[in-house]
Formats: structure tokens, sequence, C-alpha cells
């Protein structure tokens, strides 16, 4: 399932226009990769949560801490491995979202899902949340060991053409989007969901595409 979990006319007009979106968007818009045949993939989500300040709309972004085994000081959006008790996708992104960055689950009003994504490197498949923060509270890296840095990030900053290229990634087949943004390095799966989701909403600004840079510190090549 997929797509709108509320009436679209109850939703800031800002927002309206990325939930209407969802309706249209395939897993093929985000990636090209499907688990293999027969493979058994570990379900997960992660929560996209939209909110406002006096400049705009933002979003919810976290990095994960250094020492972490998998996915070590990337930046993400909340979220996590789905457990028993969770009550589908909805939940487990809402309970990761309050276990990593103290987001009140009430202030929290789910709008959208997007279709489920294979991550190899994790072999998890990964359903997006579409969140809007209608009472935002006030948030912070719950764990070290888990989460170094959480930080509410503004779409005016992320569609700025001047903090977008494109990446080269060794084993990659082709560059994939960047956002240093707030101190954050944005790359991998969390970049490429903000890429999608930034034209969908009709947001994006003409950038660069031809900047491609590499990975490390994001210098140019």
């Amino acid at each position: 399932m997929k797509g709108p979990l509320v009436d679209v006319a109850s939703l800031p007009a800002w927002l309206r226009p990325l939930v209407e979106a969802s309706v249209r968007l395939d897993a093929s818009a985000f990636t090209r990769f499907s688990p293999s045949e027969g493979g058994q993939a570990r379900s997960a989500s992660v929560l996209i949560l939209f909110g406002e300040s006096p400049r705009g709309p933002d979003v919810l972004l976290l990095r994960r801490a250094d020492t972490l085994g998998s996915h070590a000081g990337q930046v993400a959006f909340p979220g996590g491995r789905a457990e028993d008790h969770d009550d589908g996708p909805v939940a487990t992104a809402v309970r990761e979202a309050e276990e990593e960055t103290g987001v009140d689950p009430d202030g929290v009003r789910p709008v959208a899902l997007l279709p489920e994504l294979f991550v190899p490197v994790s072999h998890f498949a990964v359903t997006p949340v579409l969140a809007h923060w209608s009472n935002p509270s006030s948030v912070h890296a719950v764990d070290p060991a888990e989460t170094a840095a959480v930080a509410r990030v503004a779409v005016e900053d992320l569609v700025d053409p001047a903090n977008r290229f494109q990446i080269r990634v060794p084993g990659w087949r082709r560059p994939g989007p960047a956002f240093p943004v707030d101190g954050l390095f944005t790359w991998g799966f969390a970049a490429g969901l903000l890429s999608v989701l930034l034209s969908a909403a009709g947001w994006e600004r003409e950038w660069d595409r031809d900047d491609v840079r590499g990975l490390a510190g994001g210098e140019r090549k």
C-alpha cells in the first residue's frame, strides 16, 4: 500500500503537492534495486518528517554515530528495523524516531506511505513514511552511541543550487545526489529520497548536475 493516509485538503498548502505526488511515485523513481528472487529482505521504515519554521518548511535529519557497524557517520532519516510488536510501517517509523531523536509522537501526523525500497548494502526493504510535524517538539540525540546529531534542515537550504552536487562512490554505476547543509553531508539513501521528493513537491530549483565530486568531503573531481 502507498499513497495518502489522510484527507489531503486537511494539510497545509505547502505540503499538499508532495502528498498528492506520492500516489504517482513507484519504487523505480527512487532506486534501480529490487530484492533478489527468493531473497528475504528485512523490513524497516524511515520517518520523513516535514515541519515549518519562520524560514518555511523543514525536514528532520540525523547523523548516525561513527562507531556503528553499518552506515556509520552517515546522515539519515530517523528509522530502523521493524519489531514484532510494531503495528505496520508507520508504527515502526514513529517508534524509531522517538527512540533516536526524542520527538513527541503526539505531534507527528503520518500523511502518506511511499513505495517499499530495497537497500542492498544492508538487505533492508524500507518503507518511507511521510509525516507532518503538526505540533513540533524539541529533539536531540537520545543515545550518542547510535546518533551523533539531530537537526531540522530548511527546505530552502536543500534546494539552494549552491548546496547541491553529485558524488562518485566506488562501486556505484553512476553518480548520486549530495547536500552539504547545516554541517550535515547528506548522500546515499537519504539524499536519493530527498532529491526525488524535492522535485515531486515542485520545490526544486535548477542546479548544476554536471558538478560531480568525490565522496570524501565532497571535494571536486
